[in-house]
């Protein structure tokens, strides 16, 4: 260090340096930089007066033009007040306006004073900037419109009231035009039509025909270009002022009136602000990419603050599909310009990355966020992508969010996997971004980056939800295929070492497979098989576990067939018969799932086809029993007597497998029974199967005595322990056809032992099920059977004339066509003591036709006719032996018997019977006595809302039986004569139809509810129409009171209820 000293004239002592200089630069830069900022607070406080005295200025002359329009008296004085303020904002050529105003005023607008450049640009910015614009917008958007603006010719309402709203800033102009739409804020003294539609007409053409919205965007993004303005921006003043503008934008299509434009609907609307917001952010990005503006890179922009409120603003609106129409096809683009081998570098390092990254990161509402994720899942499904194009235009979109917001992680590996319902093609997207992180082109998910730890954790939760019984009966078939899915893809994404370390895994997994199997529904046993062989693959891949017939390919169907069940489903459907049918197929669907349990497949038995060819026949005709062993019995017409052999038929032929004559002929239903309680006798059970049907059929004098045992045998006999492998469904479907001939041709004995075995002990699920199977088979064929009776004419001991005619007339018996007795006088005599009488007999030509015979008798053919009463259902006489003893004691739990938890499906089977039988009494006076009772069973609650779907289905069929079953008439005259069990019933229906249709889970329950509700309609309306047609004095002669008419009956789509 030197010890220096400065001397007066500047002279250094001891010293080797010029300090004296250095500080005397110093101190002359201070004093300059001092002077300098002194200079610049006075210009800009000089600055800052001039510009509150020029907006003293303009405020003066707004509230000059303001009074001239209040005060005026002709158009020509709104338009050259306008004209007068317009000259000094804008750059208006005033010859344009001269040519419509009087000469007084056409001078006046020409010799106006024109403003320089410099000056115009100051009264714009001030004008603007305050109050005067407000103030101003006020009386152009209520007074002038209303009063004057349909008197303007078209220039001057172009130059002197258009222009102040296109020309000036979009901010401004949006915030006085969009609350003018609501008419809360218009005074009387306007016309709210005139004003409405002409706010309507200034944002279709500030916004979109000159790109309002992307102006907008502009401004915000000018604001920010500096780091200080960009931190003033991001204020939360400023963010909320960003926030309110994208809100008034949005909300103009909810606010436009119902005469608004067509550029205002909310799909035309958004989709023109979509395209300039898009168009204003990429070449805002271009800016920042290229450097040509010098913000931080960790500012977020302005114009991308608007952008990604607007679009939020939209997604809440409920039109992100809007928005993603016209992103979609601008990333795809952008994705499939690169390469096949895609590096993430070199993806960020584009200007259009960028741009799509930072829209969602300005997106920031959560709900926002989340609607606009799922409808670009569900747009990019239809666009058929493949994974690795799909995989890229995610993380392009999320990879920064996701990384980075624990909302977006929690988005992707929650609510997407465990509660929303996409596709599978989206499903396999999203466990690709969020669970693998990883492309597809990896072959292992432990491969560059893979995260096998997020996958294993993913699985557990997944597996944990599946796994649960609760789940089954509660989810959506959809639900349930969809996470049943995402648990199948990520096994097929494991290996057999990281299933074996996650010991919370394979104990569910196992649970989750058994229970649905346990289901009647074929499409959860699929379910669980996928799984299962998924499950297998992972273990031992050379040994997979098939469950089912359709699981046989290598590659397994995740999406099983929903979406043809679903186009089935959102078939319409219309009218009374159409809902009929549906109930038709709602009940093979009952017998299909149930039958499929007991196969083992989802396949239709073929023993309703063969039951429906069977025909009663006539008791009185004798059949050899001998017969119906043999089923190629021949006449003896027809046999040849040995002799007349040729030589051929004597060669000898190989008798090593023909044992048809070495088997049992049974003549006797006796000798069936015995044989059919040997077990050990496999031969002769086959043997008795075989000929049972067709011996009961034959209705035997021993068949009354003997059909309990008999029904007891075929029940309690196993087909499967006397009969070889994959031959079980054939014996099985002709004892079927035994039982089913059993309760046709002997009903009340057979019913008495089949119900008894019901809620026995000593049987299991299956024959419970097979009881109420052939019981609702035979329900059927006795429906449809034919038959026919002779119909006894009553009459009485002592005959009586009935004729207004003289006792001494010849009686009016006869054909039809013959004409009246007439008296005719005897010839040759004058005095007769005989009275004669005769008509005429004239014949009928359409009776007398050639080479036919005619056929005579004691009787009219006619006569004989009306004796003979054909037949079709013999079921209602039998209906009350098959549904009352099966009602009684269902809701019993006893010893191997509990249909309400675990026998569910029995549950189900018996509703279904119930509602078959009701069915086959319709339009019967069996079907008004047995509604009651059935209708009591279903409207308890263990039973109505069980918690499986195959129950509520069979409720639900039981019903649609019931409506269709009951006669209008008996319900209109239930309500006459105060009956209210059937009117409370009849609305217990239609309440609970209503809650299936709105909250049920299961699609099938829907949409049977639906066809019960168009049921229910048609029910009422002829219920009605026969109240309406009843005498009205009716209910006072049978002496019933008004207190006991208390039945109701809503009609379908209106507010009117038929009340007695």
């Amino acid at each position: 260090m030197y010890n220096c000293r400065v001397g007066i004239k500047g002279k250094v002592e001891g010293g080797k340096t010029h300090q004296f200089h250095f500080n005397n630069t110093l101190l002359a830069s201070k004093s300059f930089h001092f002077f300098t900022r002194v200079g610049n607070m006075e210009k800009e406080k000089s600055e800052m007066s001039r510009r509150e005295k020029l907006g003293t200025e303009i405020i003066g002359k707004v509230g000059d033009i303001i009074s001239v329009i209040k005060d005026a008296k002709l158009v020509d004085q709104v338009i050259c007040a306008l004209h007068s303020l317009a000259i000094f904002l804008f750059p208006l050529d005033s010859i344009l306006l001269s040519g419509s105003l009087d000469q007084r005023y056409k001078n006046q607008v020409l010799e106006a004073k024109v403003p320089t450049r410099d000056e115009r640009g100051d009264w714009w910015r001030a004008f603007y900037g305050g109050a005067a614009f407000p103030a101003l917008a006020r009386i152009l958007l209520y007074d002038v419109a209303s009063n004057w603006l349909a008197c303007f010719s078209i220039s001057a309402r172009k130059h002197v009231y258009d222009s102040f709203f296109i020309n000036g800033p979009s901010t401004e102009t949006v915030q006085a035009l969009v609350p003018v739409l609501s008419e809360n804020g218009i005074n009387e003294d306007v016309d709210p039509t005139s004003v409405c539609s002409n706010a309507e007409r200034m944002l279709v053409l500030c916004l979109l025909e000159n790109d309002g919205v992307r102006h907008m965007a502009r401004e915000f993004g000018d604001s920010s270009k500096s780091e200080e303005c960009a931190d003033e921006w991001l204020k939360p003043d400023k963010l909320a002022f960003i926030s309110r503008v994208a809100q008034l934008v949005a909300s103009i299509p909810d606010k436009a009136s119902l005469e608004a434009p067509v550029a205002l609907s909310s799909h035309l609307f958004f989709k023109q602000i979509t395209v300039q917001l898009l168009s204003e952010a990429l070449e805002r990005e271009v800016e920042l990419y290229n450097g040509t503006d010098t913000l931080d890179k960790t500012v977020v922009d302005g114009t991308f603050l608007f952008v990604g409120e607007t679009f939020s603003r939209i997604c809440r609106r409920g039109s992100a599909d809007v928005v993603l129409v016209e992103i979609i096809p601008r990333i795809l683009e952008h994705v499939r310009s690169f390469s096949s081998s895609i590096d993430p570098d070199e993806i960020e390092s584009k200007a259009k990355s960028q741009l799509w990254m930072k829209i969602v990161e300005a997106i920031r509402d959560p709900y926002a966020v989340e609607r606009f994720s799922e409808e670009l899942l569900r747009q990019l499904a239809t666009e058929h992508l493949n994974d690795t194009e799909a995989y890229w235009t995610l993380w392009m979109l999320f990879h920064r969010t996701f990384k980075h917001e624990r909302m977006i992680r929690a988005m992707f590996r929650d609510k997407f996997l465990l509660w929303k319902v996409f596709p599978v093609c989206c499903l396999r997207w999203i466990l690709q971004f969020s669970v693998l992180e990883c492309p597809p082109s990896c072959t292992n998910a432990m491969m560059e980056g893979g995260n096998t730890g997020g996958l294993l954790d993913t699985l557990q939760r997944l597996v944990g939800i599946w796994s649960k019984r609760e789940f089954v009966q509660s989810a959506s078939m959809e639900q349930q295929a969809y996470i049943t899915a995402a648990v199948g893809l990520c096994l097929e994404n494991m290996s057999k070492e990281e299933l074996e370390a996650t010991k919370d895994i394979m104990n569910p997994l196992l649970h989750g497979v058994s229970c649905r199997l346990e289901s009647p529904i074929h499409l959860v046993r699929k379910m669980a098989s996928c799984v299962a062989l998924a499950f297998s693959k992972v273990i031992d891949p050379k040994n997979p576990l098939y469950l089912d017939d359709s699981c046989n390919e290598e590659t397994i169907d995740w999406e099983f067939g929903l979406t043809t069940l679903r186009k089935r489903i959102a078939a319409p459907s219309n009218g009374t018969e159409t809902a009929k049918d549906e109930v038709q197929i709602s009940s093979s669907i009952l017998q299909n799932g149930v039958n499929g349990v007991l196969s083992g497949k989802g396949k239709t038995s073929k023993v309703d086809k063969e039951l429906r060819e069977f025909r009663l026949v006539d008791p009185n005709e004798i059949i050899d029993p001998a017969t119906l062993n043999n089923d190629n019995f021949s006449d003896g017409d027809e046999s040849q007597n040995s002799e007349t052999l040729s030589d051929s038929s004597l060669q000898p032929y190989d008798l090593s497998d023909d044992d048809t004559d070495l088997k049992r002929n049974f003549s006797q239903l006796g000798d069936i029974i015995s044989a059919l309680r040997k077990s050990d006798d496999p031969d002769g059970v086959e043997g008795a199967l075989d000929v049972a049907e067709k011996l009961i059929r034959a209705s035997p004098n021993e068949l009354q005595h003997v059909s309990s045992d008999l029904t007891r045998a075929l029940v309690h006999v196993h087909c499967s322990h006397v009969t070889v492998e994959e031959e079980e469904d054939s014996a099985e479907e002709k004892r079927q056809r035994a039982l089913v001939a059993l309760l046709v041709t002997c009903p009340f004995e057979s019913l008495d032992a089949l119900t008894k075995l019901l809620y026995s002990p000593n049987v299991d699920v299956s024959q419970r099920i097979l009881i109420l199977d052939v019981m609702t088979n035979a329900a059927q064929e006795l429906a449809n059977a034919k038959s026919t009776r002779v119909k006894h004419q009553e009459r009485g001991l002592i005959s009586t004339v009935s004729e207004n005619q003289p006792w001494f007339f010849p009686p009016s018996r006869g054909p039809s066509w013959a004409g009246p007795w007439e008296e005719v006088s005897e010839t040759g005599t004058v005095l007769s003591f005989t009275h004669r009488y005769e008509r005429k007999l004239p014949s009928k030509s359409n009776h007398i036709k050639s080479g036919k015979s005619r056929r005579w008798s004691l009787q009219s053919t006619k006569i004989q006719e009306n004796q003979h009463d054909w037949s079709k259902n013999t079921f209602p006489i039998y209906a009350a032996a098959f549904m009352l003893p099966v009602m009684q004691g269902y809701d019993k739990k006893r010893h191997g018997v509990d249909l309400l938890g675990r026998d569910f499906i029995v549950l189900g089977k018996l509703i279904y019977l119930l509602g078959v039988c009701m069915k086959c009494t319709a339009m019967h006076p069996e079907a008004s006595a047995l509604a009651p009772a059935l209708l009591d069973m279903l409207s308890s609650r263990q039973i109505s809302h069980h918690v499986e779907a195959y129950v509520r289905r069979s409720v639900l069929f039981a019903a649609s039986c019931i409506l269709v079953a009951l006669h209008p008439s008996y319900v209109a005259s239930s309500l006459l004569e105060g009956n209210l069990e059937i009117s409370k019933g009849l609305e217990w229906i239609r309440m609970v139809a209503l809650h299936i249709a709105e909250s049920d889970s299961d699609a099938e329950c829907s949409t049977m509810a639906m066809t019960c509700l168009q049921l229910h309609a048609e029910m009422a309306l002829q219920a009605s129409r026969s109240l309406e047609s009843a005498d009205p004095f009716k209910a006072k002669s049978a002496g019933i009171t008004s207190n006991l008419l208390k039945g109701t009956i809503i009609m379908p789509h209106s507010t009117t209820q038929y009340q007695n």
